[in-house]
């Protein structure tokens, strides 16, 4: 091998101790330094993970689930005063629309609401959670779905029962009645129907206690009244309840009847 061959196959100290530490590391894979990440402060953390929060509840609240509590006991036995209730509003999205058995949650359709029922959280705090989702709502009606549209709705057969366009549907298993019809407040002769389109007939489950659209029918001597009063738009639901939630120790998850089969 010639001396000219030799020196260029040899690293020359001179080049060697020239090259630096950094493109040392660099040629041999090492990663440089990270420089430090920059953090906000804590106080601007907080205040965004409460906004998100809020955001988050607010569209909670206006498409799938919202909180009331029961202000009255029209909903016996088995919706009590001041159970908290969580209402789903996937079901009746698109083309969904509440079915006889549902119970339901709506705004007062025709001043129906009582003195009780209109109250709504007590204070500020509650009133401005309850907006955004964060606390059961109130000035709301409860009642369970028996009529839709196109269906008669006559009270009663031999045996006290409801009938819904002919046949009977046997409440005695989740209503709360002291005498022998399954009926209302007006008692055991009355008359609704055909509920009009886009309009539900409903009634609450405490028979004796509860004024529901039988109670708004139009009746003699009764002045004043409009046949509508005593149907519920179905624009005007918040949704189905699906849950009661507390007191802690009556959480259920709520299911449609079986009787209610006998009308499908």
């Amino acid at each position: 091998m010639s001396d000219s061959d030799a020196q260029g196959s040899a690293e020359s100290p001179t080049e060697s101790s020239a090259e630096s530490p950094v493109e040392r590391s660099v040629e041999s894979g090492a990663a440089a330094p990270a420089a430090p990440a920059h953090r906000i402060p804590v106080w601007q953390e907080s205040i965004l993970l409460l906004v998100l929060a809020v955001v988050l509840a607010m569209v909670v609240k206006t498409f799938f689930v919202q909180a009331f509590y029961i202000p009255s006991g029209s909903m016996e036995p088995g919706l009590e005063i001041n159970d908290r209730i969580l209402v789903q509003k996937v079901s009746y999205w698109g083309d969904g629309s509440p079915e006889r058995g549902d119970i339901i949650v709506f705004e007062d359709p025709a001043n129906w609401l009582s003195p009780s029922e209109e109250v709504g959280p007590g204070n500020v705090l509650t009133r401005t959670m309850s907006r955004i989702g964060l606390y059961p709502s109130g000035g709301h009606l409860v009642k369970r779905v028996i009529g839709v549209a196109g269906d008669v709705i006559k009270c009663c057969d031999e045996q006290g029962r409801v009938l819904v366009n002919g046949v009977p549907l046997d409440s005695s298993d989740f209503i709360l009645t002291s005498g022998a019809c399954q009926a209302s407040m007006i008692g055991c002769r009355w008359e609704a129907g055909p509920v009009p389109d886009g309009e539900l007939f409903v009634l609450g489950d405490h028979r004796d206690d509860s004024a529901d659209s039988s109670y708004h029918l139009c009746r003699k001597p009764k002045t004043g009244c409009s046949p509508g009063d005593a149907y519920v738009p179905v624009d005007k639901v918040v949704g189905k309840v699906f849950a009661r939630v507390w007191p802690a120790s009556r959480f259920t998850i709520l299911h449609r009847p079986d009787a209610f089969r006998a009308l499908d």
